[in-house]
């Protein structure tokens, strides 16, 4: 008995792969994966340009065979068909729309492939254009919208199929911070009031906190780590995660019984745990400019630099014969006449403090 035999669609999971990889002759894209993705949630695929995030998304949609293992969807191994026949639909990073259709033409135009009545075709494209928010639209050429307004088109394009599963390649990489950041809001509403499954890919931290259920870091070709937003923010397990997602001191030293040996002075670490670098997130950092800070073994340092964003500031301050780390104050906390070259002593709470394996 298979898997869909056993298990009902719903309680399956939207996509397994297990064990894929990609070579091109001696050049490895992505070493052996396995993950699954739950039905209904939104997954981002999340890593530095050439790590194999866009690599895997591409494997899942068919446009690329694996070298090696199997991709399911919904329970069924699909690894040997072809794009076309896999229940998943496709947003690319470029807009990809057809010049010389208006925005109800371009999003018609899978429905049109299905032999689908008229009828069934208007009404199912005047719903999802009311969905991403461009009823009024319909008789618009791609070139008579803005960057934000095109990449809803192709959204309303790929959800008019119906597919459990829509991929996402990059699809805000070409808008400016702004619009990219109210993209973000709309796909997440629009993701859960469809309930599809969505598998974005995406270099930006920010953007994948903010649309992720859950995220998977890829780099040089293998998962990192991978958990819920807050998880990978607040408490991740690998020096490789602290140093991608948020601003985090991350230093490493030689441990012994009293800590970790930073700059001559052996700072307290999490108990009971085997580690080779620790981490605190910049906001969690204090900084003292009189000597009085809260912990006897504070590290003395200098500022590098002072950046005043607004609601806070992030500074860059150099450990003496240490690393540099960043340290973030709200803009209110900034003391008066701090600036390049300022002597301070910096240290937090043990308790704030993450332990890496690697």
């Amino acid at each position: 008995m298979n898997a869909q035999a056993q298990f009902p669609a719903a309680l399956l999971p939207a996509v397994e792969v297990e064990g894929i990889s990609k070579t091109y002759g001696p050049v490895t894209a992505l070493k052996p994966t396995s993950f699954s993705i739950p039905a209904g949630r939104y997954f981002v695929l999340l890593g530095p340009s050439g790590g194999g995030k866009t690599t895997t998304l591409r494997m899942i949609a068919g446009l690329i065979r694996p070298t090696t293992g199997r991709v399911k969807i919904a329970g069924r191994d699909v690894t040997d068909q072809p794009a076309n026949r896999r229940d998943t639909a496709m947003v690319f990073q470029g807009y990809a729309l057809f010049p010389h259709m208006s925005v109800e033409q371009n999003v018609a135009y899978g429905l049109e492939l299905r032999k689908m009545s008229r009828e069934q075709i208007r009404e199912r494209t005047h719903e999802m254009l009311r969905l991403v928010g461009l009823s009024g639209f319909e008789a618009r050429r791609p070139t008579e919208l803005s960057g934000g307004q095109q990449q809803r088109v192709q959204l309303a394009r790929a959800l008019v199929l119906e597919t459990s599963i829509v991929l996402l390649d990059e699809p805000l990489a070409a808008l400016d911070a702004t619009l990219r950041k109210d993209m973000c809001f709309e796909l997440k509403h629009i993701q859960e009031s469809v309930g599809t499954t969505f598998v974005h890919v995406t270099h930006n931290q920010e953007e994948a906190m903010t649309v992720a259920d859950e995220i998977a870091l890829i780099a040089d070709g293998t998962v990192v780590e991978s958990g819920a937003p807050r998880q990978m923010y607040e408490r991740p397990h690998r020096r490789f995660t602290a140093e991608f997602i948020g601003e985090n001191a991350v230093l490493s030293g030689p441990v012994g019984p009293s800590g970790m040996r930073i700059a001559g002075t052996s700072v307290p670490v999490p108990s009971g745990e085997r580690i080779s670098a620790i981490s605190v997130a910049a906001e969690n950092v204090r900084l003292s400019l009189d000597g009085t800070a809260r912990e006897a073994w504070a590290l003395p340092a200098a500022v590098v630099d002072v950046f005043y964003l607004g609601f806070s500031a992030l500074l860059h301050v150099q450990i003496d014969g240490g690393p540099s780390i960043p340290v973030r104050l709200r803009a209110r906390d900034l003391p008066d006449g701090l600036s390049a070259g300022t002597r301070v002593w910096v240290d937090w709470d043990v308790a704030e403090m993450r332990g890496h394996v690697d």
